[in-house]
């Protein structure tokens, strides 16, 4: 459909039905409704439209999902005909769904080696959620029950239900919900603007947040720790790229006291960073018990996540029997699982994961580092298809400006403004653009990006604010 075929949008009226009847995620309400709500409606590739006509290419994926692009055909075939077929059937009852079996068996083809099975939930919120069960359920199983505490990090985001938001480190979430829920506990993220020592080279502070994982297990005693979760990179809390030193350690700490290693890969999975898992990026290399996976197995066409589950939990799950007491209505949804196939398949057979790492990667890299020239902005950084950089109030003495100001949010702003979306995360501006962007379309990006730090700069010169 192009797009003087789209019908006419009364974008009033459904600003006034959104504000009337629409409780939007992590949003002032009041705020909203006063400014009124921007409408999306269409997609094609790497771009947007909103219903005033303005297009917008697509920097963060939806939300980091859209890893093929909008506008798939083959994703909206791959549904239409499961939904003719069986558009729902449940994994209950001893019984399965032709998609759910044959996508378990995709999944365990394009996961790291060691990982046969995996379990359907329906985003990564729930599959943290079951995370935390089976870690548990493995314990018991090893007689070893009083091992339920799980370590995370500060600033890290597992979701938003209870359990995962528990095990997420947001301080405002944790604030709202009497958060976290017992047995979860957190040490400092390795992000080295806020944790470096003054002269501290980059791998030395690697070593040494990674360390604060094996102060904590000793601080609890090492028989009540039952794992460690952490995203190999951090994306809602600001696309934190750790050194290069930082994940062997921390394998090499969970090794030494039987920890067991969750690898949250519901942002880095499916391609995101050139591989198809986050853990297999030479940068990060971890041999985890348990992977997080959701948005990118379906590039966002419909919800699905799930967890894989490694070979010494899946074996002690299976061999020592008895019920498995969790599971969800829509797990291995049919229709969702066929997507998904269609999804990993069209990434396999086009060679997208190969051609960021490869390719598109590497040249964001190049065109993103660029960004660092510009009096607001530093510590440019990517790794795969996601990238941060830093906005700066004084670059030379690396002065932030004041968290009140909201200048990262008015960086954003002027991002809409200027036709592509960034996300603001406090100090940092992020994207995490869709894998099959093109040189050109990263080029205009990058444009787009570079107007908005000027903008954004105008607009903080004529307050006097820098």
């Amino acid at each position: 459909m192009k797009l003087n075929d789209l019908p006419t949008f009364d974008t009033a009226a459904l600003r006034a039905k959104d504000a009337a009847h629409h409780l939007h995620p992590f949003t002032d309400t009041r705020s909203l409704n006063a400014a009124g709500a921007r409408v999306i409606v269409r997609g094609e590739g790497v771009r947007i439209w909103d219903s005033e006509g303005q297009e917008i290419i697509d920097g963060m994926s939806g939300l980091w999902c859209v890893n093929l692009g909008y506008g798939r055909q083959d994703l909206v075939d791959a549904a239409t005909h499961q939904m003719q077929v069986l558009p729902y059937y449940n994994a209950f009852f001893k019984t399965t769904t032709a998609p759910a079996a044959e996508l378990s068996a995709l999944l365990s083809e394009i996961a790291p080696p060691g990982f046969e099975h995996v379990f359907f939930t329906n985003s990564g919120s729930e599959g943290n959620d079951t995370v935390i069960r089976l870690v548990r359920r493995y314990w018991d199983l090893q007689g070893q029950p009083q091992r339920k505490i799980l370590i995370s990090r500060h600033n890290a985001y597992h979701g938003s239900t209870m359990a995962a938001a528990s095990l997420g480190g947001m301080s405002g979430m944790h604030e709202q919900g009497d958060l976290p829920i017992p047995g979860i506990t957190h040490i400092d993220q390795p992000y080295q603007l806020q944790h470096g020592k003054p002269g501290e080279s980059e791998h030395d502070f690697g070593l040494r947040a990674a360390g604060w994982l094996e102060a904590k297990i000793l601080e609890l005693g090492a028989d009540q720790v039952a794992a460690f979760i952490g995203e190999p990179v951090q994306g809602a809390g600001g696309v934190i790229i750790p050194p290069a030193s930082y994940w062997p350690e921390i394998q090499r700490i969970c090794d030494k006291y039987g920890i067991l290693l969750v690898s949250d890969e519901v942002i880095c999975g499916f391609g995101r960073l050139g591989h198809w898992f986050g853990c297999q990026h030479p940068h990060i290399n971890t041999r985890p018990d348990l992977i997080t996976f959701a948005k990118g197995v379906t590039s966002g066409y419909l919800p699905l996540g799930g967890v894989l589950v490694g070979e010494r939990i899946a074996r002690a799950l299976i061999e020592q029997g008895g019920d498995f007491n969790h599971g969800f209505t829509y797990s291995g949804h049919p229709t969702c699982c066929a997507v998904a196939i269609a999804n990993v398949q069209a990434l396999r057979s086009e060679g997208v994961v190969q051609r960021v790492a490869t390719d598109t990667a590497p040249y964001l890299a190049r065109q993103f580092a660029t960004l660092a020239d510009h009096p607001l902005a530093g510590d440019a950084q990517s790794l795969g298809m996601v990238a941060g950089l830093v906005l700066y109030k004084d670059k030379a003495a690396r002065t932030l400006f004041d968290a009140d100001l909201g200048v990262g949010y008015r960086c954003r702003d002027n991002c809409f403004k200027n036709g592509v979306v960034m996300r603001a995360v406090e100090e940092r501006m992020i994207i995490a653009p869709p894998l099959v962007m093109t040189h050109d379309e990263i080029d205009l990006m990058i444009a787009r990006i570079r107007r908005s730090l000027d903008d954004t700069l105008a607009g903080l010169r004529a307050e006097g604010l820098i």
